[in-house]
């Protein structure tokens, strides 16, 4: 049977007990010569964000939606060695010969043969057009790896689209976590073949070292137009790491709208409430109603933090807003009928927190009053952002916990 592997990417995996224990993020292999490369083992991704090595031989079975291994899996982080290559990270998007015909990569299935081993036998591949995007010159064809050339040849410009195609159901969290497991080359092809929406969501779960690489590496037109997409806070964070003239220079190519809260942000010290709040709360006026509160929190780009909870305010409502008057819990919203104003579900019992509070200071009062978000108000009484959760979690945790469950460990056997 053969399995064509860039439609196991995400494939959950499951131990014998039938726990899931992970899921398949790439199929390992070893090229011998001209000989079909033999398949090692899956690479799975364990949670929090760890990659492990599962050896074939473990394997018992590949079937629609699950794979199922027997044994124990070692749960040393994956470390991949010179003679190994990754087949959805490396293989996917490869410029080939077939029958002197110029071809890319689009897929490649592994079979078991009969004495057990597990090989790569199969070659998906289609003529592909010069230039951006997937327009194809002709169907796609399926071939024996011994009609296939060019696997081990460098590449200057591999290009994304089938790996992107693998990758296109992660979350940007999962996205960011293997593309941080890509060679710097790779990583700079897929994150450049990325639009600037999923780019954007993928840079802010990102190490600032790769953020800063994958950053430099774009034009900066293009870099500019990537943190107009980003959350204004993170957009902030990434700008206070770059030199101050880099950050100016691409500051100047922003649209004024979309840079004005970023600068805003950048007035205040990292690691204070002003520092690490999001200027785009959800806010609306006491005359809203109840609906068209609940309107807004339904938007697909409002994350769960943010939408705890509606921030009633005079005109004007973008921040810095008028005068504030309290906030509208989402679970109080739910029980209103939707006529009902804003400004008679108003909580105004809370305190607001000040821009200069320091983050000590504000997790204590998230923790004191169980708040997955709290406003924040300068000294006009103007709502100027507000702290979640997450934003408090990115900056308790050390300066490098994305790269913790990335740090070299030992090799798998």
């Amino acid at each position: 049977m053969k399995i064509f592997i860039a439609r196991l990417a995400g494939t959950p995996v499951f131990d014998p007990a039938g726990d899931q224990i992970g899921r398949v993020r790439d199929v390992v292999v070893a090229f011998a010569g001209s000989t079909a490369p033999r398949v090692h083992g899956l690479v799975v991704e364990v949670q929090p964000r760890r990659r492990v090595f599962l050896p074939i031989t473990r394997v018992r079975g590949i079937e629609a939606g699950s794979v199922v291994f027997s044994g124990q899996i070692n749960m040393r982080r994956f470390e991949q060695r010179a003679t190994e290559t990754l087949v959805i990270g490396q293989m996917l998007d490869l410029e080939v010969q077939v029958e002197g015909e110029r071809m890319t990569v689009l897929d490649l299935a592994m079979e078991q043969t009969r004495r057990a081993e597990w090989l790569v036998t199969k070659v998906a591949v289609v003529r592909m057009s010069q230039g951006l995007g997937l327009r194809r010159r002709g169907p796609a064809r399926i071939v024996d790896w011994s009609e296939v050339s060019g696997f081990n040849a460098v590449q200057k410009d591999q290009g994304a689209a089938g790996l992107l195609v693998a990758f296109e159901t992660m979350r940007a969290a999962d996205l960011a976590s293997a593309l941080h497991e890509l060679p710097a080359k790779r990583r700079t092809e897929v994150a450049a073949a990325l639009d600037d929406v999923r780019l954007a969501d993928v840079l802010e779960e990102l190490p600032e070292r790769d953020q800063i690489g994958i950053l430099g590496r774009l034009t900066p037109r293009r870099a500019a137009d990537v943190l107009e997409e980003m959350d204004p806070d993170d957009a902030a964070d990434l700008l206070q790491d770059l030199p101050p003239e880099q950050a100016e220079a691409l500051m100047a190519l922003m649209e004024p709208e979309e840079v004005a809260p970023i600068r805003r942000l950048l007035v205040y010290p990292e690691d204070t409430a002003g520092g690490m709040m999001t200027s785009e709360p959800v806010v609306l006026p006491p005359s809203a109603t109840v609906a068209e509160a609940l309107a807004h929190i339904r938007q697909r780009e409002v994350t769960p933090s943010v939408a705890a909870q509606v921030y009633v305010a005079r005109p004007p409502i973008e921040t810095p807003t008028g005068r504030f008057l309290g906030l509208a819990h989402f679970q109080r919203l739910l029980r209103e009928p939707p006529s009902t104003l804003l400004g008679g579900v108003v909580d105004s019992s809370l305190d607001p927190i000040r821009p200069e509070f320091t983050l000590n200071q504000v997790a204590s009062y998230m923790a004191t009053y169980n708040l997955m978000a709290v406003p924040v108000v300068d000294e006009l009484g103007r709502l100027v952002g507000a702290v979640t959760v997450d934003d408090v979690l990115d900056h308790l945790l050390p300066e490098d916990w994305r790269e913790r469950d990335h740090e070299p460990g030992a090799e798998h056997g």
